[in-house]
This record gives C-alpha cells, sequence and structure tokens, in this order.
C-alpha cells in the first residue's frame, strides 16, 4: 500500500545522502483513450548511470513525470531505495532527494548564479544573509567536482556553464537520483563528454544515481552502465550496455517497421562550385552583426557541414540564402551568377531549402498536404494553366510523392499542421527534393524527431548529394555533421573559424573553436 511523503520522512529508513535506487513497478499511464504507459517497469539501481531510450511518442517524458510527481500513475507503483511510495507533486519527489534536469535551462538569465540556487530552495528566509549563503554555497562546491562563477548573471554563462549551474542546483537541493533530459543538446563535444564523465563519476563513487533521456547512441556507450528502451509506452528492452550494440537498441526501438538504410556515400571527387558566398555579411533582427565575412564554396556532390553552437549566426546565414532575411555586404553565387534568393533564381538554379522548424518556416499550417507540396510549382504547368489552378493535378502528384517519401497522413487534404514533425520534415522534403536540385540547404533538418526518422530524412539528404547536389547542412548535432558531410566548417560569432575534409577532422579543435576558444 503506498504512503503520503510526509508519513514517509517520518517511518522510512531513507538514508540521508549518498545514491538512490528507483524503480518503476508495472506503471500504466492513460489520457482518455490514449494509453502512454502500459505496465512499464524499469529498474535503476543506486550509483549508476541509466539510459532511458525511444522514439518520440514511446513514454520517456510520462515515465519520468510519473517518477517526478507532475503525474499520478494510473496503475503500478514507483519505489525508492526499496519503498513504495506515491509521489503526488514534484515538491514531495524533492522532498525524496529525486530531481530533474531539464532540455531546456530553467534558470532565470539575470539573476546571478548564486542568487539562483538560493532562492530555488525550500527553506529561503524572510531576510536573506548573503554572506551566510555564499560560505554556505562555498562549503558545498568544495565538495563537487566543478564548479561555475557565483556572481556571474546567468545570462553571461556559455551554454556549458549553464548546464553545470542547472545540475549543481539539483546537488545543492540535495538530490541524490538525478533526472537529465537531453543534457547535451546545446553543448559542444567537449563540454559533452566533460560533464557526463564528471556526472557519471559521482554515481559510481556512490554520491548520485542518474536517469539520463538521450537520441545519441555514442553517449550512452561511452557513459552509461544500463540501458532500457520504451516502444509505444511497453519496455520493449534493455540491459547492461557492455552486452549490446547501437544497431541493437536501434532495432528495439522501432521494432519491425521498416528504416529506410543510409544511401552508401558514393566515392567521387566534387564538381564544380555551385553555391558560393564572399564576404558575406548579415545583420539580425536587433541590427548587430550576425554573420561576419564569410566566405564558403559547396562543390556539385559534395556536403559541406556548418557545425556551431545555436546563436552564432547561422540561423541567419540560412534565412539570407533562402530569401527571408538581406544581405548587408559580400555577395552570393550559384553557378557563377549572382544569387538574390529571389523566387525565380530558385528555380532557375535548382535552389531547395529545408530550414529549421518547416511547419513555421516553410508551410501554411491549415492548408492541405497537397497544396503545401506544390507551393514550389504551383503556376506551372500541369498544376495551372494560364491564371487556372487545378486542384486534382495537385492532389495526384501529392499522392505520388506521399507514397514516395512514406508521408504519414490521412489524406493529401489533410491541414499539413496536423501531420508529425517528422511527416512534415517528409512531406517538405518530397516537395523540395522531387525534382532536379543542383543546391539543398538544410538547417537541423532532424531535430526534435524520432530516431526512423532521423534516419529516412538522412537518407534523402546524402541521396541528393550522390545524385550531385551541392549540400550545406547547418546543424547543433556534431554527430550528424561526423556522419552526414565531406566536408566540416565551424561557425563562431558570425566567424567561419576551422574548416577540414570530416576524415580529416580534430574533434577535439573543433570543440574549443565551436566554444571560441
Amino acid at each position: 500500500m503506498s504512503q503520503s511523503i510526509g508519513a514517509l520522512s517520518d517511518h522510512l529508513p531513507l538514508p540521508s545522502e549518498g545514491a538512490l535506487a528507483v524503480e518503476t513497478y508495472g506503471i500504466g499511464k492513460r489520457f482518455g483513450d490514449l494509453i502512454a504507459l502500459a505496465n512499464a517497469s524499469v529498474k535503476i539501481a543506486a550509483g549508476s548511470v541509466h539510459a532511458l531510450l525511444g522514439e518520440n511518442g514511446a513514454g520517456k517524458s510520462t515515465l519520468v513525470k510519473c517518477i517526478m510527481g507532475y503525474y499520478r500513475p494510473d496503475d503500478g507503483s514507483v519505489m525508492v531505495d526499496g519503498h513504495e511510495v506515491a509521489i503526488t507533486t514534484p515538491r514531495h519527489a524533492h522532498a525524496l532527494g529525486l530531481g530533474m534536469v531539464y532540455q531546456h535551462f530553467t534558470l532565470v538569465p539575470h539573476m546571478t548564479v548564486l542568487e539562483n540556487m538560493v532562492m530555488a530552495r525550500a527553506d529561503v528566509p524572510p531576510v536573506i544573509n548573503w554572506r551566510e549563503e555564499r560560505k554556505r554555497f562555498d562549503e558545498f562546491l568544495a565538495t563537487m567536482p566543478f564548479t561555475v562563477p557565483l556572481d556571474a548573471p546567468v545570462s553571461t554563462l556559455a551554454a556549458g556553464e549553464k548546464q553545470k549551474a542547472e545540475i549543481l542546483k539539483q546537488l545543492y537541493l540535495k538530490s541524490r537520483f538525478l533526472i537529465l533530459d537531453e543534457p547535451t543538446s546545446v553543448l559542444t563535444p567537449n563540454e559533452a563528454d566533460e560533464i557526463l564523465g564528471m556526472i557519471r563519476d559521482m554515481a559510481h563513487a556512490g554520491r548520485i544515481t542518474v536517469l539520463i533521456i538521450t537520441h545519441k547512441f555514442r553517449e550512452v556507450m561511452a557513459f552509461a552502465d544500463e540501458v532500457s528502451v520504451l516502444r509505444r509506452g511497453k519496455l520493449v528492452g534493455g540491459g547492461a550496455v557492455a552486452g549490446l550494440t547501437p544497431d541493437a537498441m536501434a532495432r528495439m526501438m522501432v521494432g519491425d517497421q521498416e528504416i529506410r538504410g543510409m544511401d552508401g556515400r558514393k566515392a567521387s571527387a566534387a564538381g564544380a562550385v555551385c553555391l558560393e558566398m564572399r564576404n558575406l555579411e548579415v545583420d539580425d533582427d536587433e541590427g548587430y552583426k550576425a554573420v561576419d565575412g564569410v566566405s564558403l564554396a559547396v562543390r556539385a556532390g559534395e556536403i559541406v557541414g556548418i557545425a556551431g553552437v545555436s546563436g552564432n549566426g547561422q540561423s541567419e546565414l540560412v534565412q539570407v540564402l533562402g530569401g527571408q532575411r538581406e544581405a548587408t555586404a559580400g555577395e552570393m553565387r550559384v553557378h557563377g551568377e549572382p544569387y538574390h534568393a529571389r523566387r525565380s533564381e530558385m528555380l532557375r538554379h535548382k535552389v531547395s531549402m529545408l530550414p529549421e522548424e518547416p511547419l513555421r518556416n516553410a508551410c501554411v499550417g491549415r492548408m492541405s498536404v497537397a497544396d503545401n507540396m506544390a507551393f514550389r510549382r504551383f503556376d506551372q504547368p500541369p498544376y495551372a494553366s494560364g491564371p487556372w489552378l487545378h486542384h486534382g493535378a495537385f492532389r495526384r502528384a501529392a499522392r505520388e510523392l506521399i507514397a514516395r517519401y512514406r508521408v504519414k497522413t490521412s489524406s493529401p487534404d489533410a491541414p499539413i499542421a496536423t501531420l508529425s514533425g517528422g511527416n512534415v520534415q517528409r512531406a517538405v522534403l518530397a516537395r523540395e527534393l522531387s525534382g532536379d536540385v543542383d543546391v539543398l540547404v538544410a538547417a537541423n533538418p532532424v531535430f526534435g524527431l524520432d530516431f526512423a526518422a532521423v534516419a529516412d530524412i538522412h537518407a534523402q539528404i546524402m541521396a541528393a548529394r550522390n545524385r550531385g547536389a551541392a549540400v550545406l547542412l547547418v546543424s547543433e548535432d556534431l554527430d550528424e555533421l561526423l556522419e552526414l558531410a565531406d566536408r566540416i566548417v565551424v561557425i563562431f560569432n558570425g566567424k567561419l573559424v576551422y574548416e577540414a575534409p570530416t576524415h580529416q577532422a580534430d574533434l577535439t579543435e573543433i570543440g574549443r573553436r565551436m566554444a571560441g576558444h
């Protein structure tokens, strides 16, 4: 029989410090007719790093929200150090020593690190003695393997320091079981490895237990001890990481569904320059220089990957190439001719775009899938005769593209906003790649998508490259660039600061350059 947290603190012999074991036993959770979790049992051993894998919608978020008290499970129970508990609120979870570091930062940007730490406590006094608080926090930091600048406003910290501060906050609140939700999504490779390495060392020292939600198999293989895989709300596999391979984990995640494998990279020399930027400068929305003197050439039959931490000019660069922003200096050329990203130029030079957040930047959500797929050539045969549009032709073409690109939709007439993120991506890719393509610009093309959608879209991009397209791939995921790109450049503060063929790239140097060193 579950008991309340209040009773727990009085009667259950939980240790006052050290790593906690957590187990979910037969957890079930329903939202109306939707079964989000069904009989999900996961055991996380004290002092371990346990990875939780699964596609979007597999139940990962629902499971951790049941552990953290955001949801009350309809079935099953949660065990903390062998004791069954009913965790009714996040505050109850914190009282037990359970904490969570979210994918998006939760610190108050304009407060200092110390102010954030103090204000996060449940027992903040009405009048704060900052000298005592600093002494208290300094004593805490002396026991930690890493530190952060206490007097710096959070807004001035680099992404890695912010992530460290988020973790320190949970440890300062005496969390001994930490859930990390995609903890490295905004970090450089060096920062990611440093933080995960320190977290793993703390776990193996018996100070904390870690449950990490991630989509990066490399991190699982390098830092996790055990793994559990959810699919459609059910636990479908797992075990010791040492006995598993990325392929085995991928098969658990997707089951029997077909995954399009990556088209093999055709070994051929890159051709003529298709896309070129010369001393390009672009301002951001505030009038500050976001792209600063960028010169770069992309050749036919190659993928050039642009690596960098978010906010270093990538978005503005893609917007200029797609005609959503004006350059303030420099020039762009396609096939040697001046290029201003006008629709006529994009059609003539066969330039295609897959921007970030395609539902917002490349679609009209309330219009149908068929209409959105016809945007490129809606006023040309067979879609139009003079001023007349042929909606039947829109639908026929859409049905063919839906089948070829495996877009899951109830109908070509369904509003595109009703599709999942992965299927919106597929629909836009179908539109952009269905004709002849000489230049493809893709920005974070698989961000937030599940494993099957990622594999499918990567295959489409590689196929375009193999057909001779020049591909500029902008991504904050270095693993994605290492997998796809022939050449990698790094952007920092709007400048290109590193370039190398992928097979010769120095990962340590890339990480340093991404961090501005």
